[in-house]
């Protein structure tokens, strides 16, 4: 896995000898969980897995763990990685944060997230999910999504569309042209009672749902999700070209934090 055995700067170690109560987030709040679906084979990136490709000398994984290493509420993390690297995780993953813990994947998205799910032992805690080739999300993306939580009622981050769809059938010819108000792009993380995602994603796995995001499963089993304001720079890297786009919003943003 030379993607994940790379040399990995110093300062990533962000929260190690970090201890909580498992039940209660570092300033008396109560703890979040996070699952976060890292077993994917990299298809559309030409077979690298996402999770390990570098951007600024370290894995995207690495970036998309490291704001919810750092919020104080954050008290348990379930990464769910192909069987292989389950079995032979990174060096830098495995000694990253005492709150970290490594579990076997599946086959799909879903059965990934459900892995992580149960990995947490969930009782009444929100569970938080990221996709783990999505390197930029910050606090307050997080703490939108955690005020929008309720019984039976879950969040999503998302941006509102501002391209105009197009509905297509197999050869390219435009079907019809959604009306865009309304629509926004669904990214993560997204946030849920955590007992209820689990329950939705075990129904989902009896009854074969064909599934994409967290939000689909929970809204399909009777819950009601809410988006809220992520952001347009929130990104996944999904193909080549997304790492190249990543690397202009990284440096944009250290400029920025630079100023």
């Amino acid at each position: 896995m030379s993607e994940g055995d790379a040399s990995i700067p110093e300062r990533t170690r962000v929260a190690r000898g970090f201890r909580v109560d498992p039940r209660q987030g570092s300033k008396g709040e109560a703890g979040v969980m996070v699952a976060i679906p890292a077993a994917g084979s990299g298809r559309r990136m030409g077979g690298t897995k996402k999770a390990f490709l570098l951007l600024a000398e370290e894995p995207l994984l690495l970036h998309a763990l490291r704001p919810f290493l750092d919020h104080p509420r954050v008290t348990r993390v379930a990464v769910a990685l192909s069987s292989e690297d389950a079995g032979d995780p990174p060096p830098w993953l495995v000694g990253l944060d005492s709150r970290v813990r490594v579990v076997e994947g599946g086959s799909t998205r879903s059965r990934s997230v459900h892995a992580a799910l149960e990995a947490l032992s969930l009782d009444e805690e929100v569970v938080l999910v990221q996709d783990a080739a999505r390197p930029f999300v910050t606090h307050e993306i997080i703490d939108r999504c955690l005020a929008g939580v309720f019984a039976g009622e879950g969040t999503a981050a998302g941006w509102p569309v501002v391209d105009t769809l197009k509905r297509v059938d197999g050869q390219g010819v435009v079907l019809s042209t959604p009306e865009r108000s309304g629509l926004w792009r669904a990214q993560t993380p997204q946030a849920f009672p955590g007992r209820s995602l689990l329950e939705a994603y075990e129904r989902a796995l009896r009854e074969d749902w064909g599934a994409t995001d967290d939000a689909g499963v929970f809204t399909r089993n009777g819950g009601r999700v809410r988006m809220v304001e992520g952001a347009p720079w929130n990104l996944k890297v999904t193909h080549p070209e997304d790492l190249a786009l990543a690397h202009a919003v990284l440096s944009r943003r250290e400029w920025e934090a630079a100023q």
